[in-house]
């Protein structure tokens, strides 16, 4: 029998002081995993990603209109996991794939510059840890935000990175 790994720890949305969201939509188990990236400026204590975290949250809900902040976790530069609107919580991220999909974001932009080993890592740990804990179906498929919608995101760099990494669904996807 497998043994199941423990999940990697994520900085909870009181740790960073996020605002208490607008409303929250429940959803299934997902099918799809979307790497974003911010494309903002990198931060590297848990101190200025925190502050990245409450700046991003901000912009989502004031400039965008939306619920809360649109990811569902984010890695910030000190290679921590921060929780945006966590498991099983419909996003803002993918256009046609929110109830569907969820969106882990890197912080900083990645269009130039690779993301640091440790900030891959943590993806790969939490993507793993959801397939366990059973809120990303065993059979997933892993995408750039651009294969479903026209953007550069997650950046050119990123990009390349994660058409390495398991069940890396090219796209362009059908909604």
């Amino acid at each position: 029998m497998e043994a199941v790994e423990c999940c990697p720890r994520i900085i909870s949305r009181e740790e960073w002081n996020a605002r208490e969201p607008r409303s929250v939509r429940r959803i299934p188990p997902v099918k799809h995993v979307f790497i974003h990236h911010t494309a903002t400026g990198r931060c590297d204590s848990q101190v200025s990603c925190s502050a990245s975290m409450r700046s991003i949250q901000n912009f989502h809900m004031d400039s965008n209109g939306w619920n809360d902040i649109g990811y569902n976790f984010l890695i910030g530069g000190d290679g921590n996991i921060y929780e945006g609107r966590g498991w099983n919580v419909e996003g803002a991220h993918t256009r046609g794939f929110n109830r569907n999909g969820i969106a882990i974001s890197f912080i900083g932009n990645y269009q130039e510059q690779d993301a640091p080993s440790d900030m891959i890592e943590a993806a790969k740990k939490l993507i793993k840890c959801g397939v366990n804990k059973g809120y990303i179906v065993k059979k997933y498929q892993l995408h750039g935000h651009r294969d479903a919608n026209p953007t550069l995101c997650p950046g050119n760099k990123l990009y390349k990175q994660i058409s390495s990494w398991k069940n890396f669904v090219k796209g362009p996807l059908r909604k």
